[in-house]
């Protein structure tokens, strides 16, 4: 049997309040980033031992989750970011991204947890470019899980 690795190109992004309830899915986004975790090490010195410190893990530190997309004039997700720019309202989020398969189904799935939004960046306006206008958005959040359906 053969593997092929899944493409990149095919994933949905879905927002949800903290109970599970889906909130809203703006599933136009043509970049994901940010799936990534860390695990920092801590260093112990042991009294008498001198020829080398002991290395222990330690605390798990998660990068922002990035989503761009093409701007949106009408957007539930920039109602929900705006709010929390203009009255410093922070409704936090659960977050789903799935890389789907051919049949539109989850291959993998990432659970962002309490998510709200850190940074919003719309792309720079040129006479003399005919670009689409591009947003970005950047969301902490408490931590992730990442799973395959029925695991």
């Amino acid at each position: 049997m053969s593997y092929y690795p899944p493409l990149g190109f095919h994933f949905r992004v879905e927002f949800l309040d903290t109970s599970g309830a889906q909130k809203f899915s703006e599933t136009s986004f043509q970049e994901v980033s940010g799936l990534t975790v860390e695990i920092g090490t801590e260093e112990l010195s042991e009294g008498g031992v001198n020829d080398h410190s002991h290395r222990l893990p330690g605390k798990v530190k998660y990068g922002n989750l990035v989503l761009k997309r093409g701007m949106f004039t009408d957007s539930k997700l920039v109602d929900w970011i705006v709010k929390a720019v203009e009255n410093y309202s922070f409704d936090p989020l659960n977050i789903t991204v799935s890389l789907l398969n051919a049949d539109h189904q989850p291959l993998m799935s990432w659970h962002f947890f309490r998510a709200w939004p850190v940074k919003w960046v719309t792309s720079d306006f040129k006479a003399q470019d005919n670009g689409i206008v591009v947003e970005s958005f950047e969301l902490a959040y408490k931590n992730f899980t990442c799973r395959k359906p029925n695991s």
